[in-house]
């Protein structure tokens, strides 16, 4: 008997080092000589060179599935089988990330991009990229960036995602089931190279341009999102910059930065898509169209779209009604319909604010403050997430994630770099200490972010060199009864969330770089 104890002890203590192994080997800090702590100025206004470029990086769906209980998701208990198309053994999946696990995509509706915007004044040069992606982690960013080739002399490179609800997984947590990654490391490294392409092609495009900047403000966006977590905070507004070929006065590219998450077609579509975004992109560049009648004129060129203060949460929800500006016939079910409606809506507002009033620069400079910052982990899921390589994030001291909040100006317009999704109150004032809530204190993000902005345009640039989630007003984390607002259930967001401290870390260390830019 005390033989069997004695092996049985031991059994468990070298299980406990194995697993206490693998945690710790998936923790680990992935670039431990990574960090930066940039301040880039330029005090001699020049003509801009701008360089724009895209590439594909649409997976190739090989394996199709046969849902046989029609639950949209694959498993294998409920009857559902592949179909091995290349005949190689097993289901070559690309697993849709954003609502829920094991969703393999059945094929592509839309290409989703890397797309990219080269600028220079002469001294600084940096890209612009945004990917058609649930998240892109900051590993991820920095393996880019290390591998962006010397010659292109980049000074900085920014990776944001769309956030669309669409597209195969980049993240880790999408896959097969909560214990199983949803990423592809082909499809990775694919997407990885595909990027530092365009960040080439761009370069080699670089040419003298002229900057138009133009918003809409009217809060006419506001028919379009619905913000389903109280308090009522919406990130209305249509932020713009157009290049312009200084020569030929073409247009090269099209940014548009604008609060919605791209998930309009929700939990049961298994086509891999960009949302809502592509048909912004398409309306912008080759214009507007009812059916096949031509409504407006597009612009030419390459758009770039990037999401903005999604958090709180913005969304085209199911329960909202979306009206076509054509036909006016509503859409409330997710489909690619009301995608179309949005993309369109956001497409002609767009149009018009550079008709109807905007700003030309021929000349500027570039500044660019941006750092590395360490942020508390506190949430347990995410932790086990890491520990068995779901997520991997890499952690350089103990229980924080290496991070980064940066800050550019153009001209008359300032771009905010923010690594996740940031609740609207954070930006835009508004946040509450209502009853129910788990800390009892006032509101800590305080004043909001944009009163620290002095320029003429301002783009929330979210999901900006990392997906750390929900970035949340600490006065209104909620995670246990009795709940905020008296409703009978706990709010979203917590659970996608670094933890309560990420909304006061992340407001204080954008407060910060939005100074020492000043």
């Amino acid at each position: 008997m005390k033989r069997f104890f004695k092996v049985t002890g031991l059994l468990i203590v070298l299980a406990a080092i194995v697993v206490g192994g693998i945690l710790v080997y998936n923790w680990r800090d992935r670039h431990p000589d990574y960090g930066i702590d940039i301040n880039l100025k330029n005090h001699q206004p020049d003509i801009l060179t701008v360089g724009v470029a895209k590439r594909t990086i649409t997976p190739q769906i090989v394996d199709t599935w046969n849902d046989q209980n029609s639950d949209f998701e694959y498993h294998e208990k409920d009857g559902d089988t592949f179909n091995d198309l290349n005949g190689n053994g097993k289901f070559d999946a690309f697993w849709i990330a954003g609502m829920s696990n094991a969703k393999p995509a059945q094929g592509v509706h839309d290409d989703v991009w890397s797309r990219v915007m080269v600028i220079d004044d002469g001294k600084n040069r940096i890209a612009l990229v945004t990917l058609d992606a649930i998240g892109f982690l900051h590993g991820d960013v920095i393996d880019i960036r290390k591998r962006i080739p010397k010659e292109l002399h980049i000074d900085y490179t920014l990776i944001s995602s769309t956030h669309t609800h669409e597209s195969n997984d980049l993240v880790g947590i999408w896959g097969k089931d909560m214990f199983h990654s949803g990423v592809d490391p082909g499809m990775l490294e694919y997407v990885k190279t595909q990027t530092i392409a365009a960040i080439t092609d761009a370069v080699k495009h670089l040419k003298p341009s002229k900057l138009v900047f133009a918003e809409d403000l009217s809060g006419n966006d506001s028919l379009l999102i619905k913000d389903t977590r109280k308090p009522i905070v919406k990130a209305t507004g249509i932020h713009v910059m157009q290049v312009i070929d200084y020569k030929t006065n073409t247009t090269m590219g099209t940014l548009i930065n604008w609060s919605n998450h791209p998930e309009t077609l929700w939990s049961k579509n298994l086509l891999i898509s960009s949302d809502f975004p592509h048909y912004v992109r398409e309306a912008v560049e080759n214009g507007v169209y009812n059916g096949e009648e031509l409504v407006r004129e597009g612009l030419g060129g390459t758009t770039l779209y990037f999401s903005g203060v999604i958090g709180g949460l913005m969304a085209p929800h199911p329960s909202l009604s979306i009206s076509d500006p054509f036909t006016q016939e509503h859409y409330e079910e997710p489909s690619f319909k009301k995608a179309k409606a949005i993309g369109d809506h956001i497409a002609l507002m767009t149009l018009k604010a550079l008709q109807r009033q905007s700003d030309t620069i021929t000349e500027s400079t570039i500044s660019v403050r941006a750092k590395t910052v360490l942020a508390p982990l506190e949430n347990d899921a995410f932790k086990l997430a890491g520990g068995i390589g779901l997520i991997k994030m890499g952690m350089p001291e103990y229980f924080k994630v290496r991070t980064e909040v940066g800050a550019i100006r153009i001209g008359p317009a300032l771009f905010v770099s923010i690594p996740g999704e940031i609740y609207p109150e954070i930006i835009f004032g508004g946040i509450e200490a209502p009853k129910g809530r788990e800390f009892n204190i006032e509101p800590l993000e305080i004043p909001p972010i944009q009163d620290f902005i002095n320029d003429r345009y301002k783009f929330y640039l979210g999901l900006s060199n990392d997906e750390i989630g929900y970035i949340i007003p600490k006065s209104e984390w909620d995670t246990e009864a009795p709940y905020l607002y008296h409703d009978e259930r706990d709010t979203y967001g917590e659970e996608n969330s670094l933890g309560p401290e990420t909304g006061p870390f992340i407001y204080k260390a954008l407060k910060e770089v939005l100074g020492d830019l000043e």
